[in-house]
């Protein structure tokens, strides 16, 4: 058993109580123990959550629930799961009757094996196996819990990117890591993310910038602290320095009040100034100001400037240095802000990877609608697949969207899909009829064998196709061409074993 008999769209999309929950039958099956747990540190309450319990075979505590371990100072013990957490080290306990920093919760519990789960180079969790009697664990069990707990890190992390952004009201966050492009994106926002770099993050409209920048703060030692965010390009010239930097009472007509900045707003955290390029020249000096002092001054005082701490992540879908050479933007500014620079991949870069990311945005759209819709027929994955997404993943998402809604059964057909989409799939023209070619004939006599191997291959996989694909030994891309062609779905192939 392991994580990956989930398959790749569903360890990406999976709630961080799907996760968990497997993450402990894996841990437990490797261990032969019937209990364990995993522990995610929670910044806001400061203390570790008991994300899932299992004890014999059975769940005992709810996900995100009650229980939340802090560090005591009343000489009490602080327990396994806490100290291996704070040690960020294995922790084995194979005689918990002299272990002084066991906390006593069940009283048959005999050994009790923990990791932390890392991240970053930190841990962000701990995994827990434990057993009634004594001396159940060695060696070998410590370093198969710690693949288990590396391996799992990633998919962790992401589900509870997304639950924090659904509680905060946000969109859940969608980086998945498909291409080498973005594992290459991942690593330097993992490398940066701890510090206080300032970082610009660039690349297409709708590539990712307001998720990666979420990102980085939610995964910065700031997390607990503000994350305020400016669209520059969103608020008129005359109203933006008052936004950043606030007002005094009488600075202007209409200012009847003093106003709190963004900056001071963001002080201890992350301020994410979105469109960048669109900040207006003079008013750059200031921010530049702002970010190289940590110093604001209110428009309209006369007072000395406050100080503020505040990291800065900036995003555009300009080219700055091509605007500073033309005078447009401040190469100081530019200089400063983009001490760390990422560069998101447009969608069409990694389209071999499009039906994991389409299952995923097709599986959060029914949630969020409460649809039962499940797949995408062949045809609707190969309309997406002609398609150079200009709007990148924001259209794939809000094109998966749409056809969740307007779905009229549980797989996708093209026609649910909108109509820009469809418009751009070629149209088949009448041809003058000649002798057929030998290619064509080759594919005549190949056709009908053809079709039976893959209706066979996906009735041997249940009808998933990323292991039909492995077998048949071409991509997921290739192999939903190859079902377009021969006019097979999912759906048909599943009701036809």
């Amino acid at each position: 058993m392991s994580l990956q008999s989930l398959t790749d769209a569903e360890l990406h999309s999976a709630s961080i109580e799907t996760l968990a929950r497997r993450l402990v039958e894996v841990a437990c099956t490797q261990t032969r123990t019937t209990s364990g747990a995993v522990f995610l540190w929670d910044a806001k309450a400061r203390g570790l959550t008991l994300d899932f319990h299992l004890v014999d075979g059975v769940v005992v505590a709810l996900p995100g629930h009650g229980i939340v371990l802090h560090h005591r100072t009343d000489g009490r013990p602080n327990g396994i799961a806490l100290t291996c957490f704070e040690r960020g080290a294995r922790y084995c306990c194979n005689d918990t009757a002299s272990d002084p920093n066991y906390a006593r919760y069940f009283l048959d519990v005999g050994s009790v094996l923990a990791v932390p789960i890392p991240w970053q180079g930190r841990p962000m969790g701990v995994l827990t196996v434990s057993a009634r009697q004594q001396h159940a664990f060695a060696d070998a069990h410590g370093t198969a819990l710690e693949d288990i707990a590396q391996t799992a890190a990633k998919y962790l992390r992401r589900a509870q990117l997304a639950r924090k952004a659904e509680a905060d009201g946000g969109k859940p966050f969608v980086i998945k890591g498909l291409s080498a492009a973005w594992l290459e994106v991942e690593r330097r926002m993992e490398q940066v993310a701890a510090t206080d770099a300032p970082v610009l993050v660039q690349g297409e409209s709708g590539t990712g910038k307001d998720l990666v920048s979420r990102a980085l703060h939610f995964n910065s030692k700031r997390a607990s602290r503000p994350f305020v965010t400016v669209n520059c390009a969103a608020i008129p010239e005359t109203m933006l320095e008052s936004v950043l930097f606030g007002h005094v009472k009488g600075a202007f007509t209409g200012a009847s009040f003093d106003k709190v900045g963004e900056f001071q707003k963001a002080h201890g955290g992350t301020l994410f100034l979105d469109e960048l390029g669109e900040l207006p020249l003079l008013l750059q000096a200031k921010v530049l100001r702002a970010v190289e002092h940590g110093e604001v001054s209110p428009l309209g005082s006369n007072a000395a400037p406050a100080r503020v701490d505040v990291r800065l992540i900036c995003a555009t879908n300009r080219d700055l240095l091509a605007r500073s050479r033309r005078g447009q933007f401040r190469e100081d500014l530019l200089y400063r802000v983009s001490v760390v620079s990422l560069e998101l991949p447009p969608l069409r870069s990694y389209k071999d990877n499009l039906a994991i990311l389409s299952q995923v945005f097709l599986e959060q759209a029914a949630r969020q609608h409460g649809r039962r819709v499940t797949s995408l027929s062949a045809e609707a994955m190969a309309v997406l697949l002609r398609h150079d997404f200009p709007g990148n993943v924001r259209e794939l998402k809000n094109a998966l969207e749409h056809a969740v809604i307007m779905a009229r059964s549980d797989v996708v057909q093209p026609q649910d899909l909108p109509q820009t989409m469809q418009a751009a799939a070629p149209r088949t023209s009448k041809r003058v009829e000649r002798a057929p070619t030998l290619a064509q004939l080759r594919e005549t006599w190949v056709a009908a064998n053809e079709k039976a191997y893959l209706r066979s291959l996906l009735a041997s996989t249940g009808g998933r196709v990323e292991p039909a694909a492995k077998q048949a030994g071409v991509n997921r891309v290739t192999f939903y061409r190859l079902m377009a062609k021969h006019g097979l779905t999912l759906e048909k192939t599943v009701k036809e074993r």
